[in-house]
Protein backbone atom coordinates (compact mmCIF):
# COMPACT_ATOMS: atom_id res chain seq x y z
CA UNK A 1 0.00 0.00 0.00
CA UNK A 2 2.67 2.20 -0.26
CA UNK A 3 1.79 5.77 -1.34
CA UNK A 4 5.12 6.62 -2.87
CA UNK A 5 8.49 6.00 -3.05
CA UNK A 6 10.96 9.04 -3.81
CA UNK A 7 11.32 12.73 -2.81
CA UNK A 8 7.60 14.00 -1.36
CA UNK A 9 7.26 17.74 -0.57
CA UNK A 10 5.99 19.45 2.54
CA UNK A 11 5.10 22.38 0.73
CA UNK A 12 4.81 25.96 1.59
CA UNK A 13 1.29 27.37 1.71
CA UNK A 14 1.69 31.02 -0.11
CA UNK A 15 0.03 34.10 1.56
CA UNK A 16 -1.04 37.09 0.18
CA UNK A 17 -0.19 40.37 1.94
CA UNK A 18 -3.60 40.23 3.98
CA UNK A 19 -2.38 36.66 5.19
CA UNK A 20 -5.64 35.11 3.21
CA UNK A 21 -3.92 32.18 1.46
CA UNK A 22 -3.18 32.73 -1.88
CA UNK A 23 -4.28 30.07 -4.37
CA UNK A 24 -2.66 31.09 -7.53
CA UNK A 25 0.64 30.91 -6.45
CA UNK A 26 -0.03 27.59 -4.83
CA UNK A 27 -1.64 26.77 -8.51
CA UNK A 28 2.06 27.93 -9.98
CA UNK A 29 4.34 26.08 -6.82
CA UNK A 30 2.36 22.65 -7.56
CA UNK A 31 3.01 22.71 -11.36
CA UNK A 32 6.81 23.75 -10.71
CA UNK A 33 7.30 20.65 -7.78
CA UNK A 34 5.61 18.36 -10.75
CA UNK A 35 7.85 19.58 -13.08
CA UNK A 36 10.86 19.40 -11.21
CA UNK A 37 9.66 15.29 -10.75
CA UNK A 38 8.94 15.68 -7.44
CA UNK A 39 7.23 12.06 -6.32
CA UNK A 40 4.41 13.56 -4.05
CA UNK A 41 2.54 16.55 -3.09
CA UNK A 42 2.04 17.16 1.38
CA UNK A 43 -0.50 19.89 1.98
CA UNK A 44 -1.24 21.10 5.33
CA UNK A 45 1.84 20.10 7.00
CA UNK A 46 3.86 21.80 9.68
CA UNK A 47 5.93 23.51 6.52
CA UNK A 48 2.24 24.58 5.21
CA UNK A 49 1.55 25.94 8.22
CA UNK A 50 -1.29 24.07 8.86
CA UNK A 51 -1.30 24.63 12.69
CA UNK A 52 -2.92 28.56 11.91
CA UNK A 53 -5.19 27.10 9.52
CA UNK A 54 -9.00 27.19 10.61
CA UNK A 55 -10.38 23.65 10.17
CA UNK A 56 -12.82 25.04 6.93
CA UNK A 57 -9.70 26.56 5.24
CA UNK A 58 -7.27 23.64 5.87
CA UNK A 59 -9.68 21.44 4.63
CA UNK A 60 -10.12 24.28 1.13
CA UNK A 61 -6.53 24.17 1.02
CA UNK A 62 -6.39 20.18 0.48
CA UNK A 63 -9.17 20.12 -1.66
CA UNK A 64 -7.62 22.38 -4.21
CA UNK A 65 -3.86 20.56 -3.90
CA UNK A 66 -5.96 18.18 -4.80
CA UNK A 67 -8.14 19.49 -7.66
CA UNK A 68 -5.00 20.62 -8.99
CA UNK A 69 -2.77 17.96 -9.21
CA UNK A 70 -5.66 15.70 -10.66
CA UNK A 71 -3.82 12.43 -9.63
CA UNK A 72 -0.39 13.49 -11.95
CA UNK A 73 1.29 12.68 -8.38
CA UNK A 74 -0.40 11.88 -5.29
CA UNK A 75 -1.61 14.12 -2.98
CA UNK A 76 -0.91 13.44 0.84
CA UNK A 77 -3.03 15.89 3.45
CA UNK A 78 -1.64 16.03 6.41
CA UNK A 79 -4.97 15.89 9.05
CA UNK A 80 -3.20 15.50 12.32
CA UNK A 81 -4.52 17.28 15.13
CA UNK A 82 -4.65 17.14 19.05
CA UNK A 83 -8.18 16.30 18.72
CA UNK A 84 -8.61 12.87 17.60
CA UNK A 85 -12.13 14.05 17.23
CA UNK A 86 -10.67 17.26 14.38
CA UNK A 87 -8.51 14.50 13.07
CA UNK A 88 -11.22 12.54 12.17
CA UNK A 89 -13.10 15.03 10.73
CA UNK A 90 -10.41 16.58 8.32
CA UNK A 91 -8.95 12.92 7.32
CA UNK A 92 -12.46 12.24 6.37
CA UNK A 93 -13.21 15.23 4.39
CA UNK A 94 -10.06 14.82 2.78
CA UNK A 95 -10.49 11.24 1.85
CA UNK A 96 -13.69 12.45 0.42
CA UNK A 97 -12.42 14.79 -1.71
CA UNK A 98 -9.63 12.30 -3.55
CA UNK A 99 -6.54 12.10 -0.91
CA UNK A 100 -3.96 9.14 -1.96
CA UNK A 101 -3.22 9.19 1.90
CA UNK A 102 -2.90 11.09 4.82
CA UNK A 103 -0.02 12.43 7.49
CA UNK A 104 -0.78 12.37 10.76
CA UNK A 105 0.97 14.25 13.56
CA UNK A 106 1.02 12.78 16.83
CA UNK A 107 -1.05 14.71 19.19
CA UNK A 108 0.51 18.15 20.08
CA UNK A 109 0.21 20.23 23.46
CA UNK A 110 -1.95 17.55 25.30
CA UNK A 111 0.24 14.94 24.20
CA UNK A 112 -0.97 11.58 25.12
CA UNK A 113 0.18 7.81 26.94
CA UNK A 114 1.67 5.64 24.25
CA UNK A 115 -2.08 3.96 24.61
CA UNK A 116 -3.85 7.03 23.85
CA UNK A 117 -1.55 7.28 20.92
CA UNK A 118 -2.78 3.59 19.67
CA UNK A 119 -6.60 4.73 20.60
CA UNK A 120 -5.58 8.10 18.61
CA UNK A 121 -4.56 6.29 15.47
CA UNK A 122 -6.63 3.82 15.26
CA UNK A 123 -9.76 5.56 15.68
CA UNK A 124 -8.91 7.67 13.10
CA UNK A 125 -7.64 5.06 10.47
CA UNK A 126 -11.11 3.40 11.54
CA UNK A 127 -12.92 6.28 10.13
CA UNK A 128 -11.16 6.10 6.52
CA UNK A 129 -10.28 4.28 3.59
CA UNK A 130 -7.07 5.37 2.60
CA UNK A 131 -3.76 4.91 3.68
CA UNK A 132 -1.79 7.01 5.99
CA UNK A 133 1.58 8.02 7.30
CA UNK A 134 1.95 8.55 10.87
CA UNK A 135 4.34 11.69 11.99
CA UNK A 136 6.74 11.24 14.55
CA UNK A 137 8.38 15.04 15.65
CA UNK A 138 8.65 15.33 19.08
CA UNK A 139 10.52 18.59 18.91
CA UNK A 140 7.58 20.19 17.48
CA UNK A 141 4.66 18.07 19.79
CA UNK A 142 6.58 17.07 22.96
CA UNK A 143 5.05 13.40 21.75
CA UNK A 144 7.07 10.97 20.42
CA UNK A 145 5.54 7.71 19.48
CA UNK A 146 7.80 4.82 20.38
CA UNK A 147 9.12 2.17 18.02
CA UNK A 148 7.21 -0.89 19.84
CA UNK A 149 3.88 1.57 19.28
CA UNK A 150 4.67 1.78 15.77
CA UNK A 151 5.07 -1.66 15.93
CA UNK A 152 1.68 -2.33 17.46
CA UNK A 153 -0.24 0.06 15.28
CA UNK A 154 1.11 -1.19 11.77
CA UNK A 155 0.67 -5.16 12.87
CA UNK A 156 -3.02 -3.82 14.00
CA UNK A 157 -4.78 -1.11 11.92
CA UNK A 158 -4.34 -2.33 7.95
CA UNK A 159 -4.31 1.44 6.72
CA UNK A 160 -1.42 2.33 8.47
CA UNK A 161 1.45 2.06 5.98
CA UNK A 162 3.97 4.35 7.15
CA UNK A 163 5.98 6.73 9.12
CA UNK A 164 7.65 10.12 8.58
CA UNK A 165 10.54 9.59 11.28
CA UNK A 166 12.14 13.41 12.25
CA UNK A 167 13.16 12.37 15.65
CA UNK A 168 16.73 13.09 14.49
CA UNK A 169 17.82 10.17 16.10
CA UNK A 170 19.01 7.40 13.75
CA UNK A 171 18.49 4.64 16.17
CA UNK A 172 14.59 5.43 16.42
CA UNK A 173 14.58 4.65 12.92
CA UNK A 174 16.55 1.42 13.28
CA UNK A 175 14.46 0.46 16.02
CA UNK A 176 11.25 0.78 13.62
CA UNK A 177 12.05 -1.18 10.97
CA UNK A 178 13.25 -3.99 13.15
CA UNK A 179 9.90 -4.08 14.96
CA UNK A 180 8.24 -3.82 11.74
CA UNK A 181 10.48 -6.45 10.14
CA UNK A 182 10.38 -3.97 7.24
CA UNK A 183 7.17 -3.84 6.80
CA UNK A 184 6.21 -0.08 7.09
CA UNK A 185 7.24 2.47 4.75
CA UNK A 186 10.25 4.67 6.57
CA UNK A 187 10.41 8.53 5.59
CA UNK A 188 12.68 10.67 6.35
CA UNK A 189 11.47 13.91 8.21
CA UNK A 190 14.90 15.53 7.87
CA UNK A 191 16.37 16.57 5.26
CA UNK A 192 19.70 16.05 6.66
CA UNK A 193 19.33 12.33 7.17
CA UNK A 194 17.41 11.46 3.75
CA UNK A 195 20.43 8.59 3.23
CA UNK A 196 20.78 7.60 6.66
CA UNK A 197 17.58 6.54 7.00
CA UNK A 198 16.88 4.74 3.16
CA UNK A 199 20.14 3.10 4.33
CA UNK A 200 18.05 1.70 6.86
CA UNK A 201 15.18 0.73 4.28
CA UNK A 202 13.52 4.08 3.67
CA UNK A 203 11.81 4.80 0.62
CA UNK A 204 12.27 8.36 0.31
CA UNK A 205 11.76 11.67 2.41
CA UNK A 206 9.10 14.53 3.23
CA UNK A 207 11.17 17.47 2.56
CA UNK A 208 11.14 20.70 2.90
CA UNK A 209 14.31 21.14 0.82
CA UNK A 210 12.48 20.17 -1.95
CA UNK A 211 10.20 23.19 -1.59
CA UNK A 212 13.36 25.20 -3.29
CA UNK A 213 15.42 22.37 -5.19
CA UNK A 214 12.87 19.52 -5.98
CA UNK A 215 14.72 17.64 -8.67
CA UNK A 216 17.85 17.54 -6.82
CA UNK A 217 16.02 15.77 -4.05
CA UNK A 218 14.52 14.07 -6.00
CA UNK A 219 17.30 12.60 -7.77
CA UNK A 220 19.30 12.27 -4.84
CA UNK A 221 16.91 9.49 -3.55
CA UNK A 222 16.49 7.80 -6.97
CA UNK A 223 20.34 7.42 -7.05
CA UNK A 224 19.99 6.02 -3.48
CA UNK A 225 17.53 3.25 -5.08
CA UNK A 226 18.82 2.39 -8.03
CA UNK A 227 21.81 1.48 -6.37
CA UNK A 228 24.52 4.66 -6.89
CA UNK A 229 24.92 4.88 -2.80
CA UNK A 230 27.82 6.76 -3.52
CA UNK A 231 26.47 9.62 -5.61
CA UNK A 232 23.58 9.90 -3.40
CA UNK A 233 25.77 9.98 -0.57
CA UNK A 234 27.51 12.88 -2.30
CA UNK A 235 24.64 14.91 -2.84
CA UNK A 236 23.62 14.64 0.62
CA UNK A 237 26.63 16.26 1.69
CA UNK A 238 26.65 18.23 -0.84
CA UNK A 239 23.27 19.74 0.86
CA UNK A 240 24.31 20.11 4.56
CA UNK A 241 24.97 23.86 4.44
CA UNK A 242 22.19 24.59 3.00
CA UNK A 243 19.88 21.93 5.09
CA UNK A 244 21.43 23.94 7.66
CA UNK A 245 20.55 27.43 6.48
CA UNK A 246 16.76 26.03 6.22
CA UNK A 247 16.42 25.35 9.94
CA UNK A 248 18.37 28.59 11.04
CA UNK A 249 14.88 29.38 13.16
CA UNK A 250 11.95 27.44 12.89
CA UNK A 251 10.58 26.16 9.74
CA UNK A 252 8.82 27.60 7.47
CA UNK A 253 10.52 30.90 8.02
CA UNK A 254 13.86 30.56 6.40
CA UNK A 255 12.11 28.42 3.65
CA UNK A 256 9.37 31.16 3.13
CA UNK A 257 12.08 33.34 3.26
CA UNK A 258 14.56 31.29 0.84
CA UNK A 259 11.21 31.11 -1.82
CA UNK A 260 11.09 34.88 -1.42
CA UNK A 261 14.82 35.45 -2.63
CA UNK A 262 13.95 33.18 -5.69
CA UNK A 263 11.55 35.34 -7.23
CA UNK A 264 8.36 33.04 -5.74
CA UNK A 265 6.49 35.88 -4.32
CA UNK A 266 5.14 33.21 -1.31
CA UNK A 267 4.52 36.40 0.88
CA UNK A 268 4.04 36.57 4.52
CA UNK A 269 4.00 34.13 7.48
CA UNK A 270 1.04 34.25 9.89
CA UNK A 271 1.68 35.03 13.99
CA UNK A 272 3.21 34.06 15.69
CA UNK A 273 5.92 33.32 13.51
CA UNK A 274 8.21 36.66 12.20
CA UNK A 275 10.08 37.34 9.14
CA UNK A 276 13.69 35.93 9.01
CA UNK A 277 15.79 38.09 10.86
CA UNK A 278 18.71 40.12 9.10
CA UNK A 279 21.50 37.81 10.18
CA UNK A 280 19.90 34.71 9.10
CA UNK A 281 19.13 36.13 5.81
CA UNK A 282 22.82 36.87 4.95
CA UNK A 283 23.72 33.06 6.46
CA UNK A 284 20.53 31.86 4.22
CA UNK A 285 21.66 33.81 0.93
CA UNK A 286 25.39 32.57 1.48
CA UNK A 287 24.21 28.80 1.35
CA UNK A 288 21.97 29.53 -1.54
CA UNK A 289 24.28 31.20 -3.63
CA UNK A 290 26.48 27.68 -3.06
CA UNK A 291 24.60 25.81 -3.81
CA UNK A 292 23.80 27.59 -7.54
CA UNK A 293 20.13 29.05 -6.50
CA UNK A 294 20.72 32.71 -6.39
Amino acid sequence: MSIFKGAGVAIVTPMKSDLEVNYDKLAELLEEQIAGGTDAIIICGTTGESATMSEEEHSKVIRFAIERVNHRIPVIAGTGSNSTRTAIQLSQEAAKDGADGLLLVTPYYNKATQNGLIAHYTQICNAVDIPAILYNVPSRTGCAIQPATVAHLVKNVDNIVGIKEASGDISIGAKIMHLCDGNIDLYSGNDDQVVPLLSLGGIGVISVLSNVAPTYVHDMVTKYLSGDTAGSCKMQLDALPLCDALFCEVNPIPVKAALNMMGKEVGPLRSPLTELEDQHKELLKKAMTGFGLL
